[in-house]
């Protein structure tokens, strides 16, 4: 945007945000994610609340620390100020995971009414591993041998190219497309557009950037994160600090922490002793518990999310391949 463009509008504005609007960042093999618009940057969070303070009235380190004593303190209404809205492309299983998150205004692409396009997503050699034996809803980071994976994929691709052939008989039949399109399988591509307000964008992020969080919903989360630095880099700072890379400590982790060390208006003293694995269960944490404690207490890489312009492509690019994608033997209605 250039200043004469900025100069025109009394909106709050981000440049870098401006930089990437309309642009369409690849995820997973034939996904996607575009901030197609936003409402508000850190300076509104500011004057939502302090209310009384207008436009170009504090300076950004002001600014600043307001918006992490916000987010320190879970002061969470002013970070509703701002909004963001998403156009998203992701596999239907994908999908059921990120509509567990009931805080976004959402449009679906619509089955009943548009053919859809027979795009569908297969796991990346890395990523197609064993089930883990400590996580009944993970894997194990053990990647399949070759003639397993071989072997998934030519299921794989067999189920969908029957499901796909029916799909397209279906449709030429003169079948409703709400009853064609039912036995497509979740690997099948759907998008939407999902508008929502930072505070709850951030509870999202914050569990689907998390390393225990599946890892193709992690994929979107990343971008997600990225194009929020562009739009708030404050809170996401704030974010990062607090959520990604800190910690919250229970009453018992707390009262073992405090045996270890002490504490007054003369600083942190070292009580140089140590607490075993037994002496957490005998503090009343659980086996888990202690686990989640020790991996709270070592180092944390501080994660960029910085966006790769260079990945970047246009709606055309995406709308001309999912075109491509549609059953032929029939047409969608003219809007």
């Amino acid at each position: 945007m250039t200043e004469f463009e900025a100069a025109r509008t009394k909106r709050s504005i981000s440049p870098e945000a401006e930089e990437i609007l309309g642009l369409y960042f690849p995820a997973l093999d034939h996904g996607f994610v575009s901030l197609v618009d936003y409402m508000g940057t850190d300076e509104d969070i500011e004057r939502a609340a302090r209310v009384s303070y207008g436009h170009g009235t504090r300076k950004r380190s002001a600014t600043r620390g307001l918006i992490r004593y916000l987010r320190r303190h879970k002061h969470t209404t002013p970070s509703e100020m701002v909004e963001l809205k998403f156009h998203c492309c992701m596999p239907i299983f994908v999908a059921r995971q990120w509509i567990r998150h009931r805080t976004a205004n959402v449009n679906e692409l619509s089955g009943r009414y548009s053919l859809i396009p027979l795009l569908f997503y297969t796991p990346p050699i890395d990523q197609l591993q064993t089930q883990s034996r400590s996580n009944n809803q993970g894997r194990s980071g053990q990647v399949v041998g070759v003639d397993l994976r071989q072997e998934a994929e030519r299921r794989w691709n067999s189920s969908r190219q029957d499901a796909a052939e029916t799909y397209e008989w279906l449709t030429t039949q003169d079948i409703a497309r709400e009853l064609a399109r039912i036995d497509l399988p979740l690997s099948t591509y759907t998008q939407w557009y999902w508008k929502i307000d930072l505070h709850n964008l951030l509870h999202f992020l914050t569990l689907r950037v998390d390393r225990h969080a599946q890892w193709e919903i992690q994929e979107f989360g990343k971008l997600m994160a990225g194009m929020l630095k562009r739009v708030a880099p404050l809170s996401y700072e704030a974010w990062i600090d607090y959520d990604v890379c800190g910690g919250h400590f229970s009453r018992m982790e707390l009262d073992l922490l405090r045996s270890m060390v002490s504490a007054d208006e003369g600083g942190v003293r070292s009580a140089q002793t140590t607490v075993s694995r037994d002496r957490m269960l005998e503090a009343g944490l659980s086996a888990r518990e202690a686990d989640e404690l020790l991996a709270k207490l070592k180092p944390t890489e501080v994660p960029s999310f910085d966006l790769d312009l260079g990945q970047a492509k246009t709606a055309e690019h995406f709308a001309q391949r999912f075109a491509d994608a549609v059953p032929r033997g029939d047409q969608t209605p003219a809007e």
